[in-house]
């Protein structure tokens, strides 16, 4: 199989080069992009539909030795068709040509740097990562799709203080960019010309100076030692308990966790800070200010829910993954309200004895594979004299539940 690809961005202000259409057999893009450029009259056209009938076509010209133009918009490399123009066919036979992306775009239209943005695409995907990306970022761009456009995002966004950027048809006559609340960005129809969505927390959308483009990767510590929050009477998650319980979390970027009494919000903050979207969930007035107070000593957005579990959570969204960090009497119902709506795993942590089997039987009765640990510990602790001794903390039950994969036609979902 011989003859080249090219592949050229276009669509976000940057002019479609002369020559790039010379010699061409077969020119592949969007409707929009093909009546807009001047394809030679002898060449065929294909306009972007499905992806596999578009790509047969080109591998036909291939073999052919025939020419092939694929036009694109804004950066083709950037969540676009570059990446399976080289899957199928092989990086060295791309000519590839970016114009500028569509978020780079719109970041210049709202003239704000992006080198610390989060970058999302809802194009085909479940909208619910981009989301609790939003959720989690103070910048974040929205790649939009059908289904998973301004009105989609503006709706799931209600509650949270946020601006969105929709910018529409960016680089073609008819381009909008608007602020929008997401309240009003959920009452409108946007049409189909959408490019991107950014969405702002704008007390904190400047940053300081950074080395290293994108969102921070992880914190470079966790499980923080408990002087690092505000705390009433040493009622905190130990941080050799939170070591392990972040361990089964796995919070992540696009995910939602629940930190279920939260307490003074410790679990909370730590997995905020790995990039994940967080709820934490305290009955106590002076508890939930705590959380706040720790959520902002640690540069990190934490969303309050101020009642007592398991009716607290009604109304939530569905959790990835859940901490469950009191309860009292009432633990067994909120382990199983809790497992009942995690999509990945709980994790309990209890230090009554009596507690630990009621909490086993809630989650491996709603399916999960269960295990655990008992968890003690002792601390270097200065003597007078200079000498130390061994200070036990008190011991913990850690528990946790994960959900086995349901597998359909052999794929695990």
């Amino acid at each position: 199989m011989s003859g080249p690809i090219t592949v050229v961005g276009t669509g976000t202000g940057a002019p479609l080069p002369a020559d790039v259409l010379d010699g061409a057999r077969l020119v592949v893009g969007g409707r929009r992009h093909l009546e807009a450029a001047p394809v030679p009259h002898d060449a065929e056209q294909v306009v972007l539909g499905p992806l596999a009938p578009a790509l047969d076509v080109i591998e036909r010209h291939l073999e052919k030795e025939g020419h092939v133009v694929v036009l694109a918009s804004g950066d083709p490399g950037f969540f676009g068709i570059v990446r399976v123009l080289a899957e199928r066919f092989g990086a060295d036979r791309l000519d590839v040509r970016p114009g500028v992306s569509s978020v780079a775009a719109a970041f210049a239209r709202a003239g704000l740097p992006w080198d610390d943005a989060v970058v999302v695409s809802a194009h085909g995907r479940d909208l619910r990562t981009a989301v609790n990306a939003c959720r989690a970022h103070p910048k974040v761009a929205v790649l939009t799709g059908p289904g998973s456009g301004p009105a989609e995002l503006g709706a799931a966004l209600r509650s949270d203080a946020r601006v969105l950027v929709v910018a529409s048809a960016l680089g073609a006559a008819g381009e909008r960019v608007e602020r929008v609340t997401p309240a009003a960005a959920a009452g409108r129809d946007w049409g189909a010309d959408v490019s991107v969505v950014l969405c702002l927390d704008e007390a904190r959308v400047l940053g300081g100076v950074r080395t290293v483009a994108g969102a921070d990767v992880g914190p470079a510590r966790w499980a923080l030692d408990e002087d690092e929050f505000a705390h009433r009477d040493s009622m905190i998650t130990k941080f050799e308990v939170r070591a392990l319980a972040l361990a089964r979390l796995g919070p992540r970027l696009g995910e939602l966790v629940w930190d279920v009494g939260a307490g003074s919000g410790s679990v909370a903050v730590e997995c905020a800070r790995f990039g994940a979207a967080v709820t934490a969930i305290e009955k106590s007035p002076d508890g939930v200010g705590r959380i706040r107070a720790n959520a902002a000593a640690h540069g990190v957005d934490v969303r309050v829910v101020h009642g007592s579990a398991p009716a607290a959570l009604d109304g939530l969204d569905d959790p990835d993954a859940v901490f469950v960090g009191g309860g009292g009497r009432e633990l067994p119902a909120i382990v199983t309200a809790c497992a009942r709506r995690a999509r990945r795993t709980v994790v309990v942590a209890m230090a009554a004895l009596d507690r630990v089997p009621a909490a086993r039987e809630a989650l491996t009765g709603a399916g999960f594979d269960c295990d655990g640990v008992l968890l003690q510990s002792s601390r270097l602790t200065p003597l007078p004299g200079d000498v130390t001794r061994l200070a036990a903390t008190n011991p913990v039950f850690l528990l946790w539940g994960v959900r086995t994969p349901v597998c359909r036609e052999g794929v695990a979902q």
